[in-house]
């Protein structure tokens, strides 16, 4: 089963797409997509993420352990670019090193819906208030992100750095949405739910190329810090994932929340950042923080990272 959602997650439009950059990169092909096009497809698709996120969070009625899951995760997804970009500093630039940990402190819906399906398959509940938890952990990263490059060198206090970030157009846009797509409810959905979900693989599919073709450009690049990344592709997920694992233990959430938790923690997002970093680090090497989280922690996370997630928690014995 986990086989057959890897190959069917790995073959999806999207991400042919993405690879579709690279090989162009590297047959020498002419095709290009104008800055401006890429620019205007980035605002669109942080426009449609942080709607959706903003109607899924309305729909959430969670009790006082998901409320502290939700507060939890969101502080987790801004504090852990801190520790992680820690790590990475060692070895790359601190603009990539920031586009790198904003990824791996950001999420992927691809794999929390993969880790529900197989909870919906192994007839294990969960709450939808995870959903929630997917929506409002996309966004902290990029502000951390900016934090840790904005000024270097120059002493700002925290007040400042976070009101620096929190203005970013690009973070200012997804977070507006998300509220936006909260305020407005059911009805405001419906207005905007034709321009928003229809489009977005279409648009997501031209994005993912545009950043390929960037990737691919400077994928000489990574030679340097390519084993390096790899290792932490994998054992990133791992330690990020435990961590989930821990929390959900201490707010005894039931099994299926749990594996949500791990999974939230543990993945790397190769969608809501890299469509925000070109506008918030521009300096930032794609081939440093797509390609990781693309085609190492996704797959690793699909194949055996959550049925590896979810043998733990059983093991643990957390509640149905």
């Amino acid at each position: 089963m986990q086989w057959d959602l890897l190959q069917t997650n790995l073959l999806s439009p999207p991400i042919l797409f993405f690879l579709l950059g690279l090989l162009a990169v590297w047959v020498r092909s002419d095709l290009d997509i104008q800055e401006a096009l890429e620019k205007g497809l980035s605002l669109y698709l942080m426009m449609a993420i942080g709607l959706q996120g903003g109607h899924k969070l309305m729909a959430a009625s969670p009790d006082a352990n998901g409320i502290a899951a939700l507060g939890l995760g969101v502080v987790a997804a801004f504090v852990l670019p801190f520790a992680t970009f820690a790590v990475l500093r060692r070895r790359l630039a601190p603009d990539d090193a920031a586009g790198v940990a904003a990824s791996y402190g950001s999420v992927s819906a691809v794999t929390f819906v993969t880790a529900a399906a197989l909870l919906i398959a192994s007839n294990i509940p969960y709450s939808g208030h995870m959903v929630a938890a997917l929506a409002l952990m996309e966004s902290p990263a990029l502000v951390s992100s900016l934090m840790l490059v904005a000024h270097r060198g120059e002493r700002r206090s925290f007040g400042t750095l976070l009101h620096e970030a929190l203005t970013n157009g690009a973070v200012l846009l997804l977070i507006g949405s998300l509220l936006i797509g909260a305020l407005s409810g059911d009805r405001g959905w419906a207005m905007v739910a034709p321009f928003v979900e229809a489009p977005f693989r279409g648009l997501l599919c031209i994005f993912l190329l545009s950043m390929g073709l960037r990737a691919g450009r400077r994928m000489p690049e990574l030679r340097t810090s390519g084993t390096f990344l790899t290792v932490f592709a994998v054992l990133a997920p791992l330690a990020q994932a435990a961590l989930g694992i821990l929390l959900a233990w201490l707010l005894d959430l039931r099994t299926g929340d749990a594996l949500l938790m791990a999974v939230l923690f543990g993945s790397a997002s190769y969608i809501a950042v890299p469509a925000a970093l070109p506008q918030l680090l521009p300096k930032a090497n794609p081939a440093f923080y797509v390609p990781p989280a693309l085609a190492v922690t996704f797959p690793f996370n699909i194949a055996l990272g959550i049925p590896l997630y979810l043998a733990v928690i059983e093991a643990l014995g957390f509640k149905p």
